[in-house]
Formats: C-alpha cells, sequence, structure tokens
C-alpha cells in the first residue's frame, strides 16, 4: 500500500505469514500493536524470541518442551503400553483438553503430501517404528486429521506396522454430537457407516 510507512508494510508482511491471516487481518493487527504502549508490544516481541529460543522438540515423541523430554513422555503414571500417532503438536493439547486418554503420543510433524513434496522420509515415522521395536507398545493409534492427507498417512502407517505385532487403531470419523443427518456431507455419512459399532 502506497502510503504505509515501509517498516509498518514490513510488519504487515509479517503478520500475513501467521495461518489464516489474510491482508486486512495483518493490517488490522499491525495498526493495533502500534497503538499499543510501547512495553506491551515490546513484551510480546520478547515473548516470541524467548520462546523460540527456550522451546525445542522432544526427543522421544516429537511434543514441544523447554526440557529434555516433553512433560507427558516424563509422567511415570501414563500408560506405556498405548501410542496415539498425531501430525502436530497442537492435536496432542486437543486431545489432552479432553481428559480422557491416558497413554503416550508420537507427533509425526505433518502428513504425507505427495504434490507438497512431503514424503514418509519428512515425517517423523522412523522414529515411530524405532519406539514399537522397543517392545513395550502394545497399541498404536493412528489420529492424523480425516482428510487426502490424513488418510494416505494412516493408510501407510499401518501397512509399515503390520510385521511389528502390534495392534493397529483409527479413529473413528463420522456425524459429531448435537449435528443433524440432513446436513451432513456424503462422504462424512460414508465415513460414520464405515466406522458403525455394536450398542
Amino acid at each position: 500500500m502506497k502510503y504505509l510507512s515501509q517498516k509498518h508494510e514490513k510488519l504487515v508482511e509479517a503478520l500475513r505469514k501467521l495461518p489464516s491471516i489474510g491482508r486486512k487481518t495483518a493490517l488490522r493487527l499491525a495498526f493495533y500493536l502500534l497503538k499499543q504502549p510501547q512495553e506491551e508490544a515490546l513484551e510480546l516481541a520478547e515473548a516470541i524470541k524467548d520462546a523460540k529460543e527456550s522451546i525445542q522438540y522432544c526427543p522421544v515423541c516429537g511434543n514441544i518442551t523447554e526440557n529434555d523430554i516433553c512433560k507427558v513422555c516424563a509422567d511415570t503414571s501414563r500408560d506405556r503400553t498405548t501410542i496415539c500417532v498425531v501430525e502436530e503438536p497442537m492435536d496432542l493439547y486437543s486431545l489432552e483438553k479432553a481428559n480422557f486418554y491416558t497413554g503416550l503420543y508420537h507427533i509425526l510433524g505433518g502428513a504425507l503430501s505427495p504434490l507438497d513434496g512431503i514424503g514418509p522420509e519428512d515425517l517423523r515415522i522412523a522414529e515411530l517404528v524405532s519406539r514399537i521395536k522397543e517392545g513395550t507398545v502394545k497399541e498404536i493409534i493412528i489420529a492424523t486429521n480425516p482428510d487426502t492427507e490424513g488418510e494416505a498417512t494412516a493408510l501407510y502407517i499401518s501397512k509399515i506396522m503390520n510385521p511389528l505385532s502390534v495392534k493397529i487403531t483409527r479413529i473413528a470419523t463420522g456425524i459429531p454430537m448435537g449435528s443433524n443427518i440432513d446436513y451432513t456431507d456424503g462422504i462424512t455419512l460414508s465415513k460414520a457407516f464405515k466406522s458403525r459399532g455394536e450398542i
């Protein structure tokens, strides 16, 4: 935009790199930040800098941590016979927030996507195989997203895990609680029928 200062434009472009932030939202955020007292804006900048310098990935599961291993892996009360495989650390936090799963996790760092150049070697699949070969895990719960990439990833993992004598399950997908069948698309209905169980 020709009436923005160069540094303001640079801030807008930096904010646009955040997920789900378009130019209009980035512009609003930039104006908001400039309006804030300097110490508040610098506090945000310092928090980002500190997080980037201090946080690393857990060498065991791939979760984010400031310690040698993450809090989930360090928790000795968790069930060490099950591993829930998810795509990103945010998925782990969603499951933990629901407060029903007590096993361990394995974060892949994404999903298979040949169109984006993401193959098995770009994900933490080899690390998962190593964990299974240790012999304490009895079940792998695949909780990748129910989209094309997530389904392809789940299928690939189940294929390579088959020879390892471990139970492989996939989370069910289908109609969410509180919704109506007449508003549900065909693919979701198909998944709901295939994932049906006894009552």
